[in-house]
């Protein structure tokens, strides 16, 4: 590779560009914006920046460029990937770049574990590395996460853990791993794969290029996953709850080594909890990396990431929770299933998905809130099932909220919709969501303590 353009100059793509540059290849960078910040990147690599806004800027972008790598945003149907295509310019993402790099590397490869699904990749890519870390091992978590495969090529560790994306997958020509699992699959990311087939053939890729000794983790019954890892031709090791190779029997995680942990033992047993706890310990067991000696102790001291149905705090008998990671009604329903009687905060911007999911545990329901762009979305899915209101802020949805819910409840934000309507990410969603309800619970206990 002598050329190479890298569009969209967020965390991955400048430390792609970054990358290249410190590899001798001649690399340009663009954006769909312009800012001094970009222009002062693209100076500190001796790179040349392209506002790409026009037919002309584009055609200048791809001249003479062999391989182009777009921003994880940047969708197949997006003019640029197109015309890539068009003049068979090869499309590759961050993490196939790194992985190629990382097979060349002076010493050998370094083993890599992969994560892919709808929900849970986060906690599960997390969750695999505190298993390895707890072996004494070296470990980078990488690709969807704040640090790039390819940033991470250059650091001192023993294994990488790669959080797959279906963004990534997508443009991916080289990329495999020693083991991998494909944890679920829901229809996600719809306005930017235009439909579930395309989705799921992104997800496939991380079987695609998959050789002789690696291994494809599935979840047990889910004949769409498992039909995707049979047409690898790998060996496949299946887990859940129950029938499977790693699984739960009498009250305690087992798989074929043996025990390995009480369910009791873990940092907390939801069942979505349990079933990445059994795909974490299918990775580092079936690629040789751990000894399963020592997973009890790592799934006590697991620390999860924050805003995955996360307890704020409890108040005059109703527990709040944070689950504003879940961005897709397939993820908030995992929420809903794991509690008894629910007041929901729900909506956001929708990703053109079937928000009536949200609605499929009736019985659970107590009442909704409905939040964001596309509140009239929620409303309509939960019409004639519980009780409805709206809001237009955070603090407005954690007061009407509280005023549905009875002792014994839990209030969750679980929106199933991005966050991009009102705040920047989720992160901020949830941010925002504690700290209203803790201003509102301790309003509330000094309003309950001045009529006392």
């Amino acid at each position: 590779m002598k050329r190479a353009a890298v569009y969209g100059l967020g965390i991955a793509g400048q430390a792609t560009a970054r990358s290249m540059y410190e590899r001798g290849i001649d690399v340009r960078v663009g954006d769909d914006i312009e800012s001094q910040e970009m222009s002062d990147f693209a100076d500190s690599i001796d790179a040349s920046f392209t506002r790409v806004d026009d037919p002309r800027s584009l055609k200048a972008f791809l001249h003479d460029v062999e391989v182009l790598v777009p921003a994880p945003g940047i969708s197949p149907v997006h003019p640029l990937i197109e015309a890539a295509h068009a003049h068979k310019i090869a499309v590759r993402s961050e993490i196939d770049i790194a992985y190629e790099w990382e097979q060349s590397r002076v010493g050998g490869a370094r083993p890599i574990l992969a994560v892919t699904g709808t929900d849970g990749k986060t906690t599960t890519t997390m969750l695999t590395a505190a298993l390895l870390r707890g072996t004494g091992k070296r470990v980078a978590e990488v690709g969807n996460t704040d640090l790039p495969f390819i940033a991470a090529l250059d650091l001192d560790v023993d294994v990488f853990v790669v959080e797959c994306s279906s963004f990534r997958l997508e443009y991916t020509q080289l990329f495999r791993a020693n083991a991998s699992v494909c944890l679920n699959l829901a229809p996600d990311h719809l306005d930017w794969h235009e439909n579930f087939e395309n989705y799921v053939a992104a997800k496939q890729k991380i079987w695609a290029h998959c050789v002789e000794g690696d291994v494809a983790i599935v979840p047990a019954g889910n004949e769409m996953i498992c039909q995707m890892a049979e047409i690898s031709g790998l060996p496949t090791v299946t887990f859940g709850l129950t029938g499977a190779d790693y699984c739960v029997q009498d009250e305690a995680l087992v798989g074929p080594q043996g025990h390995f942990s009480d369910v009791s033992n873990l940092w907390r047993a939801l069942p979505h909890d349990i079933t990445n706890a059994l795909a974490a310990c299918a990775l580092v067991l079936e690629s040789g990396l751990v000894d399963r000696a020592t997973l009890a102790t790592s799934l006590h001291n697991f620390i999860p990431a924050h805003h995955r149905i996360e307890l704020v705090m409890a108040h005059d008998g109703v527990c709040w929770y944070d689950d504003s990671k879940a961005t897709s009604p397939h993820a908030a329903l995992t929420a809903i299933k794991s509690f008894e009687s629910v007041v929901l905060i729900a909506g956001g911007r929708n990703k053109d998905l079937d928000l009536t999911l949200l609605s499929s545990e009736p019985v659970r329901m107590r009442g909704v809130v409905a939040i964001g762009d596309d509140a009239v979305l929620i409303e309509n899915a939960f019409k004639g099932i519980c009780e409805i209101r709206s809001a237009i802020t955070m603090k407005q949805a954690v007061e009407q909220a509280a005023g549905m819910a009875k002792s014994g409840d839990v209030i969750l934000l679980s929106p199933g919709c991005t966050s991009y309507d009102w705040y920047a990410n989720y992160n901020e969603r949830g941010d925002d969501f504690q700290r209203c309800v803790r201003d509102f619970c301790s309003d509330k206990s000094i309003n309950q303590g001045s009529r006392q």
